[in-house]
């Protein structure tokens, strides 16, 4: 007999990408089906599971970074680097054990196999919407089939769309796997810094001004493991006890953590 269950999908539409995060996880919480993982220990209960659709108005508003992060300002910040400048990219070697692929790699040096060259897809991004501002066809894929499918850690960015609307750049991520909890907000903090580059990249190129629009997140999957529950429950216990102030940070107010983390991650760089 055919189910008519629904796998849950919960719309958001909100002002701030804090603020956005916490009604996904909340709402996934309380509505998420059950649901198990490939990653499941024995004992583990089964995941809240639901696909998201979340718009966020003002990507940069203040607040903008939420202080439930799975690590510190520096972990952000070395996330930031390696999705906008390719940091990390020196560490694909799958030949020898190591990454696969990043995201600036994918997004910035698509390879095909028997072809020489490969495609910037950024640069293919700012050129469509500097030649038609308003086209359908601004994208990036990040999903490579020859080698994707059936690997142990396929990357769970899929496909990020653009358009410019009323001189602001409108972007979409489309995410087949997103860790609700311990990985959603750091993935849109640094898909909206992303989202900035490009508005900063095609202002330079229309000679205009190109504002930061409308953020959506877009998750297939957007889950809650059921190996931290516990440490979920306390997150949610802060929020009947903390102000959404206390719960946040503005920019300024990490901006010392920041520059500290820059100039860490810096020389770290520079001794490879």
């Amino acid at each position: 007999m055919k189910s008519n269950l629904l796998l849950p999908i919960i719309s958001i539409q909100t002002r701030s990408l804090p603020e956005g995060w916490e009604k996904a996880v909340v709402a996934t919480w309380e509505q998420g089906a059950q649901i198990p993982t490939q990653y499941d220990q024995p004992g583990d209960p089964p995941s809240r599971d639901a696909a998201l659709v979340l718009a966020v108005a003002e990507p940069f508003a203040e607040p903008r970074i939420h202080r439930a992060l799975p690590g510190g300002i520096y972990d952000l910040e070395v996330y930031r680097q390696e999705v906008i400048d390719g940091i990390h990219d020196s560490w694909i070697a799958p030949e020898e054990g190591k990454w696969s692929y990043t995201y600036h790699e994918r997004l910035a040096n698509y390879s095909i196999p028997g072809q020489g060259e490969s495609v910037n897809q950024l640069d293919y991004i700012i050129d469509t919407l500097a030649t038609t501002p308003y086209s359908r066809r601004a994208q990036a894929v990040l999903w490579k089939p020859w080698g994707d499918a059936g690997a142990e850690h396929p990357p769970c960015l899929q496909r990020i769309w653009c358009r410019i609307f009323d001189e602001q750049l409108v972007m979409a991520t489309h995410i087949r796997s997103n860790d609700a909890y311990k990985a959603a907000f750091m993935n849109m903090y640094a898909f909206t810094e992303l989202q900035r580059v490009i508005a900063q990249r095609l202002s330079q190129r229309l000679g205009r001004q190109i504002q930061v629009g409308q953020y959506n997140h877009i998750v297939d999957s957007f889950h809650i493991y059921g190996s931290y529950f516990e440490d979920f429950r306390g997150f949610l216990q802060t929020l009947q006890t903390r102000t959404f102030d206390e719960r946040t940070f503005t920019t300024d107010q990490i901006a010392p953590l920041l520059e500290e983390a820059r100039e860490r991650i810096a020389k770290s760089v520079a001794q490879k």
